[in-house]
């Protein structure tokens, strides 16, 4: 005969001040891991933005210099991106607890309404912490990085790498030359710049669509009372 699950005690409507304190070094605790993912999270956009800088003086350092370290760049950054995501689904955990105990623990409080417990987010709280996992996927926080930080490098490059196309080694005079100045040893000019186009446009769709996921998840929680 299969045992019966051990039922969950009740969750206290009532803090006492023990428990208040427990939970203030609880918030402290979620503040500090949140700022150290923080950290590294800035730590990889800023090898990003390095590596770039890089690309773009290499590539401009002369009216004969190669574009080719535009393009590899990229690619590299693309890397970053994907480090970047994971980690955010990590600080995303941690920023996810703090904002709650912020919202619906010490606001309640300053506002002189007491600890209120009827919405629940205490029992949320509770879960994520017996039952730990992601918020969000990995696919979303690839979006949310991508629209908030690596669009706009993503964006500098490709800037970058059309201009020195345009204006070395000597000022563009027809769209024609494109080509021809975009050929990479035996790669056709017109497959380095399908690939780009394929490339960019991919990053900009995948925005979008991650971004419509977003207005959906929220749309479907029925609460404001909710993780990530």
């Amino acid at each position: 005969m299969q045992k019966p699950e051990p039922t969950m005690p009740a969750v206290s409507q009532q803090f006492t001040n023990a428990e208040i304190g427990a939970i203030a070094h609880l918030y402290r605790g979620e503040v500090y891991r949140s700022t150290i993912w923080r950290t590294r999270l800035d730590n990889t956009t800023n090898w990003a933005v390095v590596t770039t800088g890089i690309a773009l003086s290499l590539t401009f350092s002369g009216p004969k210099a190669s574009p080719l370290p535009m393009v590899l760049v990229g690619v590299l950054v693309l890397v970053f991106l994907m480090f970047e995501a994971r980690r955010y689904r990590y600080f995303n955990v941690w920023r996810a607890r703090a904002r709650l105990l912020e919202t619906d623990f010490y606001a309640p409080l300053l506002h002189g309404e007491g600890v209120q417990t009827g919405n629940g987010w205490n029992d949320l709280l509770a879960r994520d912490y017996r039952e730990p996992e992601h918020h969000i996927s990995f696919g979303r926080a690839i979006g949310r990085r991508l629209r908030r930080n690596y669009g706009w490098i993503f964006g500098i490059q490709v800037l970058a790498y059309y201009s020195k196309l345009a204006i070395h080694p000597t000022p563009m005079t027809g769209f024609g030359e494109i080509m021809s100045r975009a050929t990479i040893g035996p790669i056709p000019g017109e497959v380095v710049v399908l690939a780009g186009i394929v490339f960019h446009g991919g990053w900009i769709a995948f925005a979008i669509i991650t971004w419509r996921i977003e207005i959906q998840v929220r749309r479907a929680r029925h609460s404001r009372i909710a993780m990530g």
